[in-house]
């Protein structure tokens, strides 16, 4: 959009899309960046239904657990926190005064409700897995195979929007307990070079190779009606 163009917008309407993801690693076939790319290939499908507009994503982000990763840059928690923080600050500032937070990225929530205080607009912060009709979409094509990292939904969105990888070896990663996805939800996985010693392929408990395209046209639109509708009923 040029500035004229959301100026336009502004004089009728005060609710944004800000999808936000991260720069990691997401095992063998998944792309570095696929936090932000779901986000953002959402955020935009999800506009497109509510007539809202999106703003480009806050792609770099907290992953300090994948550093021993190459291709993963991750930021403290606390610049990401700042960052956010000025982000929507700014947007607050030009007239957008409803500013719905798409989320991709476990580590990114705490963050950003912190830096959603003393923003000056009315903000909403949701995952794009919230929504009951995608988790149903997940469990049915991958149950427990779905796991904690490099997910096959994930990684079946991008292979809908941008590419596909192939596998070399395509067995399935170990099994994690249900316990173990409680212990480290919000993406608390230790120390790099731990980490990639207990997951060295970068998958954690997730069959990647489970996913296809079709998968992730699906898991797209799912995701953007329920955002969609999420969104219009913030908004209103």
């Amino acid at each position: 959009m040029t500035w004229t163009e959301v100026e336009t917008y502004l004089k009728t309407r005060k609710g944004i899309i800000l999808p936000t993801g991260s720069v990691e690693q997401h095992g063998p076939i998944g792309l570095i960046g696929t936090d932000a790319i779901c986000a953002r290939e959402i955020a935009w499908a999800a506009a497109d239904i509510a007539g809202a507009v999106v703003a480009p994503e806050l792609a770099y982000a907290p992953a300090p657990f994948n550093m021993s990763f190459p291709g993963t840059v991750s930021l403290s928690t606390g610049l990401y926190c700042d960052l956010a923080r000025e982000v929507m600050q700014g947007l607050a500032h030009h007239g957008f005064s409803i500013i719905y937070v798409l989320n991709g990225h476990g580590a990114n929530l705490e963050p950003l409700r912190k830096a959603a205080h003393d923003v000056g607009a009315t903000i909403r912060i949701r995952s794009w897995w919230d929504f009951d009709r995608v988790n149903k979409l997940r469990r049915s094509y991958y149950g427990d195979w779905e796991g904690m990292h490099a997910t096959p939904s994930e990684v079946a969105i991008t292979q809908a929007t941008h590419r596909v990888v192939q596998a070399g070896d395509t067995s399935p990663p170990r099994k994690i307990s249900a316990e173990y996805i409680a212990t480290h939800a919000g993406d608390r996985h230790g120390p790099p070079d731990e980490h990639r010693r207990d997951f060295p392929d970068g998958r954690v408990g997730s069959y990647s190779e489970l996913a296809r395209p079709e998968h992730g046209r699906e898991l797209v639109d799912a995701a953007a009606q329920a955002v969609a509708a999420d969104f219009a009923s913030f908004v209103h």
